[in-house]
């Protein structure tokens, strides 16, 4: 069971922080069932509400510090992976930021990279779907690592990308 005040990690929504733990007094609520009250980090202005006994959404504590420099370090072993069906490539995306696993965030994000850089090279723009799941993918990972490793978020991608080159 998570804290009141840690931070987490929630299926698609991202890193949030848990704000608060209760039950909900909503007609057709179970009164005995308990939520976390959940704000994302990305959409502050937002709460979600989370069963505390629920096992369809992958939530997780956020990295701690030695975890997070494990995958700074791990990054540039992560290889893009080439899925060639628009649909099929869409489900890996969804699948893979469900997931909430760092290594698989990243393989997602040098995917979409790599995907766009091809792009650019035939004179095509990146897709609205790619440039929408990459955007979800550096959030989740930026946001996280600025928890992780107590750095501002402003400098985590270009920090990322040290350990890249």
């Amino acid at each position: 069971m998570y804290k009141k005040g840690e931070y987490i990690v929630h299926g698609r929504s991202g890193v949030c922080k848990v704000v608060d733990i209760t039950k909900l007094e909503l007609s057709g609520a179970d009164k005995d069932q308990k939520y976390y009250v959940l704000i994302p980090i990305k959409t502050p202005e937002s709460k979600i509400f989370f069963p505390v006994d629920n096992d369809k959404i992958v939530t997780r504590p956020i990295m701690t510090k030695p975890q997070a420099r494990k995958v700074l370090r791990e990054i540039k072993n992560v290889k893009p992976v080439y899925i060639k069906n628009d649909r099929q490539r869409e489900i890996f995306y969804k699948e893979a930021i469900a997931s909430c696993d760092s290594m698989r965030i990243v393989e997602i994000i040098k995917t979409l990279h790599k995907r766009g850089d091809v792009r650019e090279s035939q004179g095509k723009r990146m897709t609205y779907v790619d440039d929408r799941y990459l955007k979800e993918a550096k959030d989740i990972l930026n946001n996280e690592m600025s928890l992780a490793l107590d750095m501002e978020i402003d400098k985590v991608e270009d920090y990322i990308l040290g350990y890249i080159k």
